[in-house]
């Protein structure tokens, strides 16, 4: 039988030049697209951090991590949204029931 629920995390770097209220704006985002068909359980900014290395010749990004309880269909929706998003640089979400 298939789960109804699991928890996710997903943690996602976002381009600090686009400005606070504009990263503000996309953390709301994102977390508006999680409560439509699951839970968000915590938002931990984790704020502008040095990159390991360069990505798209920035050497910074704004660091999010989501965690959330959420039906199977869910995270690829997320994915999907992240990859197509100006301004997300790179995006990693994981199961934590596995």
């Amino acid at each position: 039988m298939a789960k109804v629920n699991a928890n996710y995390e997903v943690v996602y770097i976002l381009d600090p030049a686009m400005g606070e209220e504009a990263i503000a704006a996309m953390i709301e985002k994102f977390k508006a697209l999680v409560e439509t068909q699951g839970t968000v359980t915590e938002v931990d900014e984790w704020g502008k951090r040095r990159l390991a290395y360069p990505i798209n010749d920035l050497n910074e990004g704004y660091y999010v991590l989501m965690t959330f309880t959420a039906e199977p269909s869910l995270p690829a929706e997320l994915d999907r949204v992240l990859k197509i998003t100006e301004g997300v640089m790179r995006s990693m979400i994981i199961c934590k029931d596995e």
